[in-house]
This record gives structure tokens, C-alpha cells and sequence, in this order.
């Protein structure tokens, strides 16, 4: 149950990502949990785990570390369209 708990958080928080962004993650929920997972660790890396937490996660930063990935992938998928 702690597994598929940790998939829809990871995913909601992929997806607060994208909106609070405004840009798509690519292959759509799978893309949000990915987003999700990786940003939460990326967060937890960047700003520790600090803030009310949720399915393994740190809430705050995972949401920052989220962010920061979305931004990050939309850049280079963004780029590659252009060539």
C-alpha cells in the first residue's frame, strides 16, 4: 500500500508542477510520476527534507525539486524541436 501511495503522491506533485509552471511533462501521468519522484529527490538533495510530508516524501522541497525539473526538461525538449 506505501508503493502505490508514494505513486499518486509523486504524481500529484508532478502534476502541481506542470500547472504551477504551466508547462507539459511529456507522456502524461507517467511523465508526472517521474517528474514527481525525481524532483522529490532533487529537492531533497538541493533542500533538504524539511515541511509536512506525504507518501515518503518531503511536501516542499520535493514540489521545488519537481519544479525546477520540469523547467529543466520542457528546456531541452523545447530545444530539440527547434533542430
Amino acid at each position: 500500500m506505501g508503493f502505490i501511495w508514494s505513486l499518486i503522491i509523486g504524481g500529484l506533485i508532478g502534476w502541481a508542477a506542470g500547472a504551477i509552471t504551466g508547462k507539459g511533462v511529456p507522456f502524461g501521468i507517467i511523465g508526472n510520476i517521474i517528474a514527481g519522484f525525481i524532483g522529490a529527490n532533487l529537492g531533497g538533495w538541493l533542500f533538504g527534507d524539511w515541511g509536512p510530508s506525504a507518501g515518503g516524501f518531503a511536501i516542499i522541497p520535493a514540489l521545488l525539486g519537481a519544479i525546477i525539473l520540469v523547467l529543466i526538461v520542457s528546456f531541452i525538449f523545447r530545444s530539440m524541436r527547434k533542430k
